[in-house]
């Protein structure tokens, strides 16, 4: 069990603390909520837990099956819904190396692990999740 602790700032910030590491994060409202937008929103982390999960879940089987994914990264985008105010879908492109040399057993591991990520399978599902892979 992981346990964070969340702090109220006052001014629509909050200060996140891991417990266990003692790592922080503020967050912010986006601007389009009342707020400066000067750090991730709630909803920013949200929508990017999902890249990261996905893209530690996707080492850990490169890692057991004996490739590297060093170097990919995620570029994620959320979209909003009102009524009520919601994350409504999720937009995921994952940027693979250069001169990666995946083969099909390669990309069908990449791509099982990356769509059942404990996140995804976390999320509800009326809320669309777009995933590209740009090998």
């Amino acid at each position: 069990m992981t346990k964070m602790r969340t702090t109220y700032l006052g001014n629509l910030r909050t200060e996140i603390e891991h417990t266990q590491s003692g790592n922080k994060i503020m967050t912010d409202a986006p601007l389009d909520n009342h707020g400066k937008g000067e750090y991730f929103s709630p909803t920013d982390l949200f929508a990017s837990a999902l890249g990261s999960c996905m893209l530690t879940i996707m080492g850990i089987s490169a890692q057991s099956y004996g490739f590297s994914l060093d170097g990919t990264t995620i570029e994620t985008e959320k979209v909003m819904a009102a009524n009520p105010r919601r994350v409504a879908e999720i937009h995921i492109d994952i940027y693979f190396p250069k001169g990666n040399n995946y083969g099909e057993k390669e990309k069908r591991l990449i791509e099982s692990a990356a769509k059942t990520c404990p996140v995804a399978n976390s999320l509800h599902p009326d809320i669309k999740k777009i995933i590209n892979f740009h090998y």
